[in-house]
Parts: structure tokens; sequence; C-alpha cells
């Protein structure tokens, strides 16, 4: 199992840390730092920056955001970063979420587990380099009846296929990742509950004649180190307050449904009311000590490893650790104990 690191948003008054963190990764032999974006900072400006900082580590969206741009443009993006970084770029793609689809870009989120086939396709095609033609529900290219050619990307990347991956929490989603991708990111995952979503991801590579041999398995978890596990599970409550909270409306909350089906139906209830009511302090307060634990990494570097065992044993190939702290000298703690707790645990 190898180990990456979520960098998160840009611009939080952690940009220098960052690229710290990104490179204190790298001298560790960590295997991918990923930035995100939502309606702050863009995703490919950070990777830019980081990959001109650090030598080996792989640069990857987590994620992407489909209604941001097009399907082409994403494929000369992609192509760019793989160039600029000597082929270390992963595509990351995700749907974003009805308020930020509709509400930023303008874009109507209907249909996204086909709005996302078609984008893949596209892109597909583009990177190829073979001359972009296309006729779909969401895109025809090029457009008829005008002056527009079927144009081929211009620019070489440094590998024939840019490993792409999808962000999918609900279970048609996650069984499209199978499906059409090189790889999974995954948010709040339980390795004890892994199994419905290995098996989605499962039938999904079924479908396109393929197991999950090469399959990049690669969930987010957060990661606290310490001796007190109240305390450390305490340094995760906001950010799962936030997601199951307020990362969408309170009829469609992707991460309020996978908390469901983690079994925290009532806790996750009561957590949205709070948050959309203000109550964030609230909201953090009601989110159980289990769901933490079972799906973050937390305490000593002998109980993490234990906890990243399971993690192996649930078909996770990349474990990206986002650590908890807004000190320079907390996410390096983190950083350093992941690779211990790797070695510790045999997996290394």
């Amino acid at each position: 199992m190898r180990l990456g690191i979520n960098l998160g948003y840009w611009g939080l008054g952690l940009d220098a840390d960052n690229i710290a963190v990104a490179q204190e990764a790298d001298r560790l032999g960590y295997s991918v730092c990923w930035a995100a974006e939502a309606y702050g900072s863009d995703a490919a400006t950070v990777l830019s920056y980081v990959a001109a900082k650090t030598e080996r580590i792989d640069v990857g969206s987590a994620i992407f955001q489909i209604p941001a741009r097009t399907p082409a443009m994403t494929a000369m993006t992609a192509a760019t970063l793989d160039t600029l970084s000597g082929g270390r770029f992963r595509l990351g793609l995700g749907v974003s979420g009805p308020q930020v689809s509709e509400g930023w870009y303008g874009v109507k989120f209907d249909k996204p587990l086909a709005r996302t086939r078609e984008y893949v396709e596209i892109i597909r095609k583009a990177m190829s380099r073979e001359r972009l033609v296309h006729e779909g529900a969401n895109w025809t290219l090029p457009l008829p009846g005008g002056p527009g050619k079927a144009l081929k990307l211009t620019v070489h990347p440094v590998r024939e296929r840019i490993p792409l991956y999808l962000a999918a929490i609900g279970p048609k989603n996650v069984e499209l990742a199978g499906e059409i991708a090189d790889g999974w990111l995954g948010l709040f995952f339980a390795p004890e509950q892994a199994a419905a979503s290995v098996d989605r991801l499962r039938a999904g590579r079924a479908k396109a004649g393929l197991g999950l041999d090469g399959f990049d398995l690669c969930p987010t978890v957060p990661i606290s180190v310490g001796t007190d596990l109240a305390a450390a599970a305490d340094t995760q409550r906001a950010y799962a307050a936030l997601y199951i909270g307020g990362m969408g409306s309170k009829e469609q909350n992707f991460y309020k449904q996978q908390a469901e089906r983690l079994g925290y139906q009532q806790e996750a209830e009561e957590i949205q009311q709070r948050y959309l009511a203000g109550d964030k302090q609230g909201a953090a307060a009601a989110v159980p000590q289990g769901f933490i634990d079972s799906t973050s990494l937390l305490g000593t570097k002998e109980r993490i490893a234990d906890r990243m065992q399971a993690y192996a044993a649930a078909g996770v190939t990349t474990l990206t650790l986002s650590p908890a702290g807004w000190t320079l000298a907390e996410r390096v703690t983190a950083l350093r104990t992941g690779v211990e707790a790797l070695e510790l645990a045999g997996l290394a």
C-alpha cells in the first residue's frame, strides 16, 4: 500500500506550509500529492506550483470539477501538467454538487452519471491525440453547420495514458468509477464497512471486462497523532461537520448520505440541522466518536499501524492522508508517523 498526501484547499493562510508539506512528503517517498478546488483556489494552478517545487512525487487533482471546464479544456490542462511535471500528473474528476454546479458555474446539475461518462470519453479521445469528433447529449464536437474543425491536441503528454480517477460516493457513481476510470477517490471510507463500495467497483470493472488488479483504490483519510483518542478525534470534528452538515442542501448532501450508509442516520440528521441553523460548534460536537474513529487514523503510531492493516485488507492501494492541525510541525509529524506506521504494519 502506498501513501499520498492531500493538501486540501489553497488560500487558507497555509500556502507556504503546504509547499513545505509537499516537499517533506516528496522526501519521505510519498506516492502522490493531491490538491482540491471548490469555489476559491483552482487546483490546476496549485498543482503546477507544487510540481515545480518537488522532484519525484506525483501531483493530482482531487478534484477538477466537471462543471468548471469543458472536457477539451480539461484534456489540455492534464496534458500540460503532465508535460510540466515530467510525467507526474494524475487527473482526478468529480461532478461537485448541485449548489456549486448551478450557483457558481451556472451548469445544470442533472444526469451526473451520463454527463461524467461523456466527459471522460471526450477527454480520453482528446488525450489520445486523435481528431476530436463527438456527438452526445451534452457535447457535440465540432458544432454542426459552422466553421468548426475537428482538431487534435498539439501537446504531447509524457505518458500515453495519464491516470484518471473519479471521486464518487453514491453506489452508482462508485460503480461508474470502476467501469471508466483508473482509480477511485473515496471519502469517509470505513474499512470494516467497505465491502459494498469494493463490490460496486468490482462490478464496474467487470462491465469493462477487467478486474481490480491495477485499479487504484484511493481514499482520503484524516490522521491525528497522539495518546488521547478523544483529543485526536476532536481535531477532526469541524471537518466532518462541514461535510456532513454543510456540503450540500438539506435535501441533497452526498456526504450526509454516506454517514447514513455507515449507520449514523440520526446523528447525521442532527449534525445537518445544527450546521444549517448556524450552530457549527454544536454540529461538530454532535459528530460521533465512532464515526470519526472508523473513518480516520487516530492515536499512537502503533494504533495507526493496526488501522492501516485494516485499510490494506479492505483493498486500499493508495492511502491518502489528510493531517490534522494548523501548524507545520503538527502536519509534518503526521506525515512522518504515516511512514513509520506503514513500515510497522509491514505494508511499505
